[in-house]
């Protein structure tokens, strides 16, 4: 029986589903939970766990409250994801558990792959542990996952990078390549360059709405291990006759991902270009179906029943995503919607980032949802290099008051984190920035893009804008800005054992690997892979991450909860 940390089963998901898993004589599924574990008829009972203290502490009741009068006894085994943690075992050892384990192991689990050109890690807390806690473990694992990368698929020849954790990274793996010389590899290396970006680099575009269809679910919904949930009502199947009596309560769960072919073909286009691609792909799948009529000889009649099945998947597929256009357009129609991205465009292009905003105010005075406010008043920071002592001073004050004293601590770690800061040299670099990497475009074309600036309706990301400056005309052209972003900028090579040297042939793209540091926003991803498919572009890009983040998900994770005291 394998007893899982929960947060784990998704990310477990996607490499192993529970039919394999059975195939391989595992009888029992459990979740980690205090108590006593389940009855289960097995000889092995299996943790699976992240080396965190406060899981440590539900496993020692477990194991404690299992009953040792039985027969037969059941053996237990401990694997920690992604790495042992020495801390974890003087702990059960403390508790006197630690002898219970018979193997006490590590799955290191770095890098999943999500999709055919994104790889995650899926580390929730990596930007606040990197931040604000100065803990370096998963930049430690990070390196790791690089460098079974490197061992698959060739050695990368050229290494970029900026920010701190970035740095961090590439001393990791360049000693660890010097530590094992064993793992000089002869395979032709499949990646011409890696970029390393930390997230701090651009705090920017997580906090701004995500405008593509993918960013839209996910900033709506949630998607998590390419599993969204969504309301049932707009999947029920529709009767006649039946004046929808037994509506569906459980939400609809649907995986979102480039095996279905619409969803490759619009989960990365502006929301509003979503509309008129299923509306044509409707009336395609309509006549494919009316051909019917014509199939008159036994010959046509067979090749119809053979494209059956994928005109079936086809028309379930553009089923789903109508009903979640339609779901995503009843939000984005919204007053409130329109009226808090109308804010987020006046801060990315400039205007009034040095004052109080009378919406932000109102959104306060009207209590609407906290994370709503940070992002917005994070934003505006960002965009104005920090805000005056006074603008700041003024917002923390209306949050405190009308969300409640706990969150003094939560303000406390977006200023750390250099989200909500007062301004500190006196002055704004961000206009200059803005202007040198055109992060703000007027004229955008949200139906046929020529910039990627279109997946947040105007603004371009600016990682994906050094990504594509590094590509050409190169870094040397924007030495002045990287100066004023956090962190250094460096270049490394590594050398490749003779014969491995690419010799480009006309025409042939290089591949990029894009590691972000702290998270990445599904409208980056967009964006990058917008890249990939110009036609002039010239460079694939493949995308890793710590975390698929988005600004709810990524403010949340700095919020500390404080739990009022039991008198």
């Amino acid at each position: 029986a394998i007893v899982w940390d929960e947060y784990l089963t998704g990310p477990f998901g996607l490499i192993a589903q529970y039919s394999l898993l059975k195939e391989h004589e595992v009888e029992k599924m459990f979740t980690l939970k205090p108590g006593r574990l389940p009855p289960a008829d097995v000889k092995n009972i299996i943790f699976f766990v992240r080396p965190k203290l406060e899981l440590m502490d539900i496993i020692t009741d477990n194991v404690l409250r299992e009953d040792r009068g039985r027969s037969p006894q059941r053996d237990f085994h401990i694997l920690f994801v992604p790495r042992r943690s020495l801390l974890c075992e003087q702990w059960l050892k403390e508790q006197g558990v630690l002898g219970s384990f018979i193997h006490r192991e590590q799955y290191s689990l770095d890098l999943i792959p999500f999709d055919g050109d994104l790889l995650s890690m899926e580390s929730e807390s990596a930007f606040k542990e990197c931040y604000l806690e100065s803990d370096q473990t998963s930049l430690y694992h990070a390196a790791k996952g690089l460098m079974t990368l490197q061992a698959l698929y060739g050695t990368i020849p050229q290494i970029f990078g900026k920010g701190d954790c970035a740095r961090h990274v590439a001393n990791m793996m360049i000693r660890m390549k010097r530590e094992f010389p064993g793992s000089q590899n002869s395979i032709f290396p499949v990646f011409d360059t890696l970029l390393l970006l930390d997230r701090n680099v651009d705090l920017l575009t997580p906090l701004a709405t995500q405008l593509t269809y993918e960013g839209l679910i996910d900033e709506i919904y949630g998607i998590q291990n390419t599993y969204v949930k969504l309301p049932p009502e707009k999947f029920a199947p529709k009767k006649q006759g039946e004046g929808g009596k037994d509506l569906p309560t459980e939400p609809k769960k649907l995986q979102l991902n480039s095996a279905e072919e619409l969803y490759a073909e619009i989960r990365d286009k502006n929301f509003n270009a979503v509309g008129s691609v299923l509306s044509k792909k409707a009336k395609i799948i309509s006549a494919a179906f009316e051909e019917r009529h014509h199939a008159k000889t036994v010959g046509e009649i067979k090749q119809f029943v053979s494209q059956l099945p994928h005109m079936q998947a086809a028309r379930s597929s553009l089923a789903n995503h109508t009903s979640i256009a339609e779901l995503i357009k009843d939000i984005t129609t919204s007053e409130d919607f329109f009226d808090n991205l109308t804010v987020e465009q006046e801060f990315m292009s400039g205007i009034d980032t040095d004052k109080v905003n009378n919406y932000i105010e109102d959104c306060i005075a009207q209590k609407h949802p906290l994370i709503k406010i940070l992002r917005l008043v994070c934003l505006q920071s960002v965009c104005n290099s920090g805000l005056k002592q006074k603008v700041l001073d003024h917002y923390k004050r209306e949050i405190l008051q009308t969300y409640g004293y706990e969150h003094i601590l939560t303000l406390n770690n977006l200023e750390k984190a250099g989200l909500l800061k007062p301004q500190t040299s006196g002055r704004n670099n961000y206009p200059t920035i803005r202007k040198t990497l055109r992060l703000w475009m007027d004229d955008v074309n949200e139906q046929n893009p020529n910039d990627i600036s279109y997946v947040y309706s105007g603004y371009a990301p600016l990682s994906v804008r050094l990504a594509q400056l590094l590509a050409r005309p190169g870094w040397r052209s924007i030495e002045e800005v990287l100066k004023m972003l956090p962190g250094p900028h460096f270049e490394e090579r590594q050398q490749l054992p003779t014969g491995l040297q690419k010799k480009r042939q006309h025409g042939e793209n290089r591949v990029t690997l894009v590691f972000f540091l702290g998270g990445v926003t599904y409208a980056e991803i967009a964006a990058l892979r917008f890249l990939s498919q110009m036609e002039d572009g010239g460079t694939e890009y493949v995308i890793a991450t710590t975390k698929l983040i988005n600004g709810t998900t990524w403010i949340k994770s700095l919020m500390e909860k404080l739990e009022p005291a039991p008198f």
